[in-house]
């Protein structure tokens, strides 16, 4: 479903999805809840202090061991309310394919 106007399609979700953000150099993590997600970006509510979320790049961790996550870059912070979007190993935003193009592996892994 599309809504505010934004070119991938985002997923609204219904119950709180705990993640963590963590900093590229393991000095820092915050809890958040996502609040939707697409291929290319997410809308997250931070708890704790936002000003951490100034750098270049930093990590979404899906799983509380760590082994899934996104890399992220800060698009913009309203409150304690902040998009991110994902980016590759080359520093680009990631490319939006089809769910239905990806591999099912991949898909399960992130």
């Amino acid at each position: 479903m599309k809504f505010d106007g934004r070119k991938m399609a985002r997923v609204r979700m219904d119950h709180r999805q705990p993640v963590n953000l963590m900093g590229s150099d393991g000095t820092w993590r915050r809890s958040c809840v996502l609040l939707d997600v697409s291929q290319t970006g997410a809308k997250l509510e931070v708890e704790g202090t936002l000003d951490v979320l100034q750098a270049k790049e930093f990590f979404m961790l899906l799983s509380s061991t760590g082994l899934a996550y996104r890399r992220c870059e800060l698009v913009w912070i309203d409150g304690t309310t902040a998009g991110i979007h994902f980016i590759t190993a080359d520093g680009k935003k990631r490319p939006a394919i089809a769910p239905s193009a990806a591999p099912q592996s991949a898909v399960q892994s992130k």
